[in-house]
């Protein structure tokens, strides 16, 4: 009987160990690409640096909106260009068409890839679900920079572009949840 117990108790602990890893595996996962950069996910940062260099890069926008959320979505710039290190500012807008209110996330990457580790946003309308009103329009901001580290990664020299793109879907909808998804699967 004693044997059959302490297996028992290994199959249980082992099964709850398994649960608690299923359940930790998605906050561990975006806890490494943020802190990697791995598949274009970007940096979060409190300030800009200190220093800013002569190498310039130039940030390319682009913007999408899922069928199911009545939006506008657009960035008000196609790009700009900025030395690394200097603190960049864009705009995207957004329009609610419908006649309720709507609530909408926006997933984001960088593409080059390689190139998530050193995009730092300080102030993005990203990191919050937003509510339109009917017919709201609402402008939103983004700052951002360029790590000066960029400069010391040999597998960097090629890299004269990078695109922000944002993609926005209904707030707690399945589609939201695909596209999550199927960013995490990407990686």
């Amino acid at each position: 009987m004693h044997k059959n117990t302490k297996t028992l108790l290994s199959i249980l602990l082992i099964a709850f160990g398994m649960i608690g890893l299923a359940f930790a595996s998605v906050p561990l996962y975006d806890l490494f690409c943020r802190t990697t950069g791995f598949a274009g996910t970007t940096q979060i940062s409190n300030a800009s640096p200190d220093k800013i260099l002569d190498r310039k890069i130039t940030v390319q926008f682009t913007s999408d909106t899922s069928r199911d959320l009545p939006w506008e979505f657009k960035p008000e710039d196609r790009s700009v260009t900025l030395n690394v290190g200097a603190q960049g500012l864009t705009n995207f807008y957004a329009l609610n068409q419908s006649d309720k209110p709507t609530t909408g996330t926006a997933v984001y990457n960088v593409t080059p890839l390689k190139a998530g580790k050193y995009f730092h946003k300080t102030q993005c309308f990203c990191f919050d679900e937003q509510t339109l009103t009917p017919n709201q329009r609402m402008n939103m901001p983004v700052l951002f920079y360029i790590d000066p580290t960029i400069v010391d990664d040999k597998n960097m020299d090629d890299v004269e572009n990078i695109t922000l793109s944002y993609s926005f879907f209904p707030a707690q909808s399945k589609e939201l949840d695909g596209a999550l998804e199927e960013f995490y699967n990407a990686k």
